[in-house]
């Protein structure tokens, strides 16, 4: 089993969870979802978040099937604008690599971590743990309880 800066937070803290394997090139939510044979709907992405006002970037993490509608999350923490950086804009950001960032990778490091509303409704899921090739099954309120997530409407609603 992997072992990082991750497993080893969760286990300190007696946190229940379950470190899953995957081939460690970069693989996006909905291929990893495929690769596990579960539904895209319980792996989340990271998404890094640039603030329009100067502070640190934030952290959307949303179903691996949805995009971050940037609109609704302005509106949330009440400022006009937002934006998705590079790739390589969101790896100096935060230090890790894409396909690798990580709330829970992240903590104490200042960046405000905002989870879809949608996750009120399930009980479980899949997040990065922190490095490619790495993923953290858990309990979603012990993710919200370690990172100290909000609940905001960061997905679109409306019907396909």
């Amino acid at each position: 089993m992997i072992t990082n800066n991750v497993t080893r937070l969760l286990e300190s803290r007696k946190i229940q969870f379950k470190a899953v394997e995957q081939p460690a090139e970069k693989m996006g939510a909905l291929e990893t979802a495929e690769f596990l044979g579960i539904s895209p709907g319980l792996v989340y992405k990271t998404i890094v978040i640039r603030r329009e006002k100067p502070g640190k970037p934030l952290l959307a993490v949303v179903p691996g099937d949805q995009r971050v509608n940037l609109k609704s999350l302005a509106a949330f923490i009440g400022e006009k604008k937002v934006s998705i950086p590079t790739e390589k804009e969101a790896e100096q950001m935060t230090g890790l690599q894409v396909g690798g960032i990580s709330a829970l990778a992240l903590l104490n490091r200042g960046f405000e971590t905002l989870l879809d509303s949608i996750a009120v409704d399930i009980n479980e899921f899949y997040v990065s743990g922190g490095m490619r090739g790495l993923l953290i099954w858990m309990f979603v309120e012990d993710f919200v309880c370690i990172t100290g997530a909000k609940f905001a409407p960061l997905i679109s609603t409306k019907q396909k």
